[in-house]
């Protein structure tokens, strides 16, 4: 084999063209380097701002297994320290923690079940049913996304009071079941449901329910997670109406039982540190487990509609 049918058989991708031009290949790597040399600045952006956002829940963690005495002192702790045990018996004296834990747990749980029936099927209704004031009715359960909650502690108050309700927990759970955000999520995810999937089944002879919760629910899993995580942890991290409607620390949720920690002359910083960090806990948990379904779910309710 001749030199010139050599050259003639390589692939024309991988050596220079007549005019000189420098193989495909070589282009390739040289563009994808450039690409990242331009890409840096970024990436490091994005790496420094990490690092600062870990850096309060690393400190939360050094702070819990240390004495609040040393947390002031010089220099600071850089590495766990060995009082953790002790932190947590004070903490469990101090405000019963595992009790006003489990407190909060059958709240969030109660609440995430009952707002998220009433998110989904109030949704469900504004998105598929054809009514007079279907949109009236829309814009105002927006329109309550942007009222203060400070504007609605006192009517609201008064309500629970005229009830008899305060200090109990339907007081804390029943007056916001109704989540404008949940429901607009849900409107947004049965949007692009096919209307004659439903309309077959009601020909086939099924119920609403039975048409609800068989055709409908199982496309709009995703959303549901989403939905069931956002709830969960928004009541989860509920603070001021919890702390006006219950005055028993038994029944105390964790947010106003680590307020209690915060006195006048002192402040126990090491046992707040350790409850704010066993109190972030079950959250981190929920939203590692379910991250695929939360992100999903946000977007797939922001692209419909």
């Amino acid at each position: 084999m001749t030199a010139t049918s050599a050259l003639s058989s390589v692939d024309p991708a991988r050596r220079g063209g007549p005019d000189g031009r420098e193989p495909r290949e070589a282009l390739a790597r040289r563009t994808a380097f450039a690409r990242g040399i331009l890409r840096a600045p970024v990436y490091l952006l994005l790496a420094v701002a990490s690092v600062l956002s870990v850096l309060p829940f690393l400190w939360m963690v050094i702070a819990s297994t240390h004495q609040t005495s040393e947390l002031f002192g010089t220099p600071l702790p850089v590495l766990p320290g060995g009082e953790l045990w002790v932190n947590l018996a004070r903490l469990q004296e101090s405000v019963n923690f595992s009790q006003v834990m489990l407190n909060s747990l059958a709240i969030a749980v109660i609440y995430t079940v009952f707002s998220s029936i009433v998110s989904v099927m109030a949704g469900y209704g504004l998105a598929t049913y054809r009514f007079r004031g279907r949109g009236v009715l829309l814009g105002v359960v927006l329109v309550t996304m942007m009222i203060p909650m400070q504007v609605l502690l006192v009517p609201l108050f008064q309500m629970m009071a005229s009830a008899g309700w305060i200090d109990s927990y339907q007081a804390v759970i029943l007056p916001f079941l109704a989540n404008a955000f949940g429901i607009f999520l849900m409107r947004q995810a049965f949007l692009d449901f096919p209307l004659t999937l439903i309309e077959a089944a009601r020909i086939d002879g099924a119920g609403e329910l039975r048409t609800f919760y068989r055709i409908v629910l199982p496309v709009a899993r995703p959303q549901i997670a989403a939905l069931v995580i956002y709830t969960f942890i928004s009541q989860w991290n509920s603070f001021i109406w919890p702390l006006l409607m219950l005055n028993t620390e038994d029944k105390y949720t964790v947010p106003v039982a680590l307020n209690t920690m915060i006195g006048m002359s002192r402040v126990d910083y090491s046992g707040l540190m350790l409850g704010s960090l066993l109190a972030t806990l079950p959250l981190m948990l929920l939203f590692l487990v379910f991250q695929k379904q939360f992100v999903s779910g946000l977007l797939g309710g922001a692209v419909k509609g």
